[in-house]
């Protein structure tokens, strides 16, 4: 069944980025409750609205990294609007749009075939797991705050394929999250954050050189949010990772394929243990 009417698509005004936020809640995503305030605020130009004969319909968005690389999400369309082909025309234009970028993405298992028609590689599973927040913090961690940012900056970048200072001076500065570091001799040896959400708390990202500093920054992540949900999206080629999620009784309760159009980033994936966000990579 073909749409009846005009599609049109362009940028995003800031008040819709806040519906396309709510309806990523109705989908079932969790969303941060700043989610939306910080990516408008990294990129302004990475919402677009679907529009049917003027009315608002649909989402999708593309944050450009770089000149290089970009990542895409919010990719909704209102229940009653799908199946009409208009699921198809916001998928050619956000082909046109990223043509440029290895573009990377966090889609739906039952996307996944669709996606590769549309010439994406899959790089692996995102596994969502849900526990309850709590514990005591552990000796040894710092505020994000007091590490210097160059350093931290380029510590990221070691798990995420490229730089993104913009960022994450934006995504750690989020409302009521608690970001927490390692250091030894001076050197960042992992960090995470965990941030408010509609439903409990997130964490991500959380990266580390090691399963045993994972495990010291989860505990203290955890602690920060007593008694709420958590949530945690680990890497599921990250057998240390999914073991830690277990070993505190957390369970899968939903889950994404991890592609890209171009290249799959050499990204050491034992090393990350939960994914910033299935929105922004």
């Amino acid at each position: 069944m073909a749409a009846s009417g005009e599609i049109t698509i362009r940028p995003m005004t800031k008040a819709e980025v806040g519906i396309a936020v709510d309806w990523a809640e109705r989908e079932g995503w969790n969303p941060g409750l700043s989610d939306g305030d910080c990516y408008y605020a990294v990129d302004p130009q990475a919402f677009y609205a679907v529009l049917l004969e003027g009315r608002l319909i649909g989402s999708f968005s593309i944050m450009a990294y770089s000149d290089e690389f970009a990542f895409g999400g919010f990719y909704i369309l209102e229940p009653e609007c799908r199946g009409q082909g208009i699921g198809l025309a916001i998928q050619e234009q956000a082909d046109r749009l990223a043509a440029p970028y290895n573009f990377g993405i966090d889609g739906v298992f039952e996307m996944q075939d669709r996606y590769a028609d549309h010439g994406f590689i899959f790089s692996h599973r995102n596994i969502r797991y849900e526990g309850i927040g709590g514990g005591i913090r552990p000796p040894g961690l710092v505020e994000v705050g007091s590490v210097p940012f160059d350093d931290l900056v380029r510590y990221d970048a070691r798990h995420f394929p490229i730089e993104r200072p913009r960022f994450l001076r934006y995504w750690l500065a989020q409302p009521g999250a608690t970001a927490l570091a390692i250091l030894e001799d001076g050197e960042i040896r992992g960090y995470g954050q965990v941030r408010p959400c509609r439903r409990g708390a997130k964490i991500g990202p959380l990266f580390a050189d090691t399963p045993e500093i994972a495990e010291r920054i989860h505990a203290g992540l955890a602690a920060a949010v007593p008694g709420q949900p958590l949530f945690l999206d680990v890497p599921e080629p990250n057998e240390a990772g999914v073991a830690l999620a277990k070993r505190h009784g957390m369970v899968p309760v939903f889950g994404t394929a991890r592609m890209y159009t171009k290249e799959i980033p050499p990204l050491p994936l034992d090393e990350c243990y939960g994914v910033t966000s299935f929105e922004t990579g």
